[in-house]
């Protein structure tokens, strides 16, 4: 390992035991913990804490907390390991020609105001997603569904333009298609806003004080029967300290990787808290690949050039970053998507960390270092970027304060903004960013859900259009989402993998997992095909 970088790390573990120190307990603090232990709360009631709001709870748009609106709504089938399976619809047929879907309902579902969970509501709300549909033009399904009709009170057909096969992996995501008691809805939709937020999932949603707390019950009449655990509150607090000192007092007791992808404490603080006997530690499979994306469209900026962004992947040290800040719990991460994806088993030019490489492939394309100068330059120009990271993700921060060392030592000038994870994602959309942290959609949804953001201007279009080949690669993508051929589908996705893998425009990081810190008397911890949900209506205390 470079110098600088063993240097970065030793910084990084002091930072990590100073953090620590500053959360010991005090003499008076550890009896009063002994006394009234961390998990002493009514043994119904999980508190978990989250660095955000939960915000609109609308769940046909895009700003709520998605392991809330989880516990409230529910979609037709549901995504597992095993593959698609009922929901709120109890079977379905699929016409030959791949067009046509009929979903039979459960008939003894009610939304959480009363309201009767039928065909036509299914119609309303599937309608409603469609009026706001440039909204929606990231998930390819709204754009293949012509028609919903009401063949009888518990028989829905969707009718697609053409066959689309992840039609219904589509149809399992946490938003959009899920349905809202209709008589929410504001002028007969949804994308102006809504007046309420019943769903017909386990949990309702009885109180929320904004940037405080939110309260979910437990719906006693929900149709896979009421849920052990009554009440989750979902609390805002700062990621790190706060809330490592909230689970030591008991204020909190329950936290979990968020649908950012970011953890509430660190890995020390974790262990720390597992080995204290009160609590557990639960971890998911690989769930998803946390990355740099690379704006190509970037006008102006040295990012446009592929040997700058291939330069940046092999000048990250992937590994100290598993290691060091990640403590081994998120794998090095070689590729866009995880082994375990499917598709994703793909031979892709494998890009080691080697600091030589970096500085040779900008001598190449151009960026010089003059001698004294610590920033190398092209015509005038400064090899100067900006990486935006998530402020309320403490693991961010630490890598992108690492990169930003080690930019620095290959004459790379990269300067490092956090901001709220709402900022980020409209930076994404608008293409105001050189580089940005985000991640991948996940397991459950991907590749398909990943590779049709690359054509969506609210996602990955600004990142993708810049390349050579970005015409080839939208039409690559068209055709592998209605192919119904397997080996022809196989054959597309190797292609767009190969594609954006050789622009890296896409910088891979690791592959992170979900992780639970839960009272040690929690049984029934289990994980959805998903980062963004946890099935809370599966636990109950001991």
């Amino acid at each position: 390992m470079k110098k600088g970088l063993t240097f970065t790390s030793i910084l990084l573990l002091v930072s990590a035991i100073t953090v620590l120190a500053g959360c010991a307990q005090s003499p008076k603090e550890k009896e009063s913990a002994q006394t009234e232990p961390a998990n002493s709360q009514v043994q119904t009631e999980l508190i978990y804490a989250s660095a955000k709001d939960i915000n609109d709870m609308n769940p046909h748009l895009y700003t709520g907390s998605m392991p809330a609106q989880g516990m409230i709504y529910e979609s037709l089938v549901e995504n597992t390991p095993d593959g698609i399976k009922p929901l709120l619809a109890e079977s379905w047929d699929i016409s030959e020609d791949g067009k046509t879907y009929t979903f039979y309902l459960r008939q003894d579902v009610k939304f959480h105001d009363g309201e009767p969970f039928n065909a036509e509501a299914v119609k309303q709300n599937i309608d409603a997603v469609q009026a706001n549909a440039e909204k929606h033009a990231w998930i390819k399904l709204s754009t293949k569904i012509t028609s919903v009709k009401v063949i009888d009170e518990h028989t829905v057909q969707l009718t697609l333009s053409e066959a689309y096969y992840p039609a219904l992996v589509e149809l399992s995501m946490t938003r959009p298609y899920v349905f809202i008691s209709p008589k929410d809805f504001k002028d007969g939709g949804t994308k102006d806003g809504v007046s309420g937020f019943h769903g017909t999932g386990p949990y309702k949603l009885t109180a929320h004080k904004v940037e405080e707390n939110a309260t979910f019950e437990a719906n006693a009449d929900y149709w896979g029967g009421a849920p052990a655990i009554k009440k989750i509150t979902s609390k805002v607090l700062p990621a790190g300290e706060t809330t490592f000192l909230a689970l030591q007092k008991g204020e909190i007791n329950f936290v979990f990787t968020d649908d950012r992808g970011a953890d509430s404490i660190d890995v020390e603080a974790m262990d720390q808290l597992a080995e204290s006997g009160d609590y557990q530690l639960v971890r998911s499979e690989a769930m998803n690949t946390n990355m740099i994306v690379a704006n190509s469209s970037r006008q102006n900026s040295p990012v446009q050039e592929t040997a700058v962004r291939e330069a940046l992947w092999v000048g990250i040290d992937r590994e100290t970053i598993s290691k060091d800040i990640f403590n081994g719990t998120q794998t090095v991460a070689d590729t866009l998507f995880s082994a375990n994806v499917n598709y994703a088993k793909v031979d892709l030019k494998k890009r080691e960390y080697d600091p030589e490489m970096a500085k040779q492939l900008l001598d190449q394309a151009g960026w010089t270092l003059a001698d004294g100068k610590g920033v190398r330059t092209k015509n005038g120009q400064p090899l100067a970027m900006k990486l935006y990271y998530d402020s309320n993700s403490s693991s961010q921060k630490i890598q992108a304060e690492l990169i930003q060392y080690s930019m620095k030592e290959l004459g790379v000038q990269l300067e490092i903004v956090g901001e709220e994870s709402t900022s980020i994602a409209n930076r994404r959309a608008t293409g105001e960013y050189d580089l940005l942290f985000n991640q991948t959609w996940g397991l459950a949804y991907d590749p398909q859900s990943t590779i049709a953001a690359f054509t969506s201007d609210s996602a990955y279009k600004h990142t993708t259009s810049g390349i050579a080949e970005a015409d080839e690669l939208y039409q690559k993508i068209d055709a592998v989402m209605v192919s119904t051929d397997e080996a022809s589908r196989q054959s597309l996705y190797a292609d767009i993998m190969k594609i954006v893998h050789d622009e890296a425009v896409f910088i891979p990081i690791t592959n992170g997992r979900v992780t639970v810190v839960a009272p040690e008397n929690l049984d029934g911890i289990s994980f959805k095909q998903t980062q963004y949900e946890l099935p809370f209506e599966k636990m109950n205390f001991k």
